[in-house]
């Protein structure tokens, strides 16, 4: 199976998740940059570190894309999330400004 192209910065976002590279994670959002964990918001960089410090990075995350839907300057990913934490089929929606991800969006693929 071919994987689907992934624009940047999300491609490379996904690859820092995979390494479980926290630096480059961080550093992939805005400075006041959010996640949208099923409705739970997590607003800048300080608290989206506490929060995947034990759901996303810190969990050993991995990420296989399934599919890739690009619209202007949001990218949706589904795939196979599996970690210490959570697993099974979800989406990503990320908003892009410039080179950094503005929000990324996850709930059920």
């Amino acid at each position: 199976m071919t994987t689907p192209t992934i624009p940047e910065p999300v491609a490379s976002f996904i690859e820092s998740v995979n390494a479980h590279d926290e630096q480059a994670f961080l550093e992939a959002f805005t400075t006041d940059g959010a996640v949208d964990d099923w409705g739970r918001i997590f607003t800048g960089r300080d608290a989206i570190k506490k929060w995947s410090d034990k759901e996303f990075i810190g969990s050993r995350g991995v990420l296989s894309v399934e599919e890739v839907e690009v619209s202007s300057s949001t990218v949706t990913v589904v795939g196979d999330w599996r970690s210490n934490h959570a697993n099974g089929r979800s989406e990503f929606t990320f908003d892009i400004d410039g080179d950094r991800l503005a929000k990324m969006t996850i709930r059920e693929g």
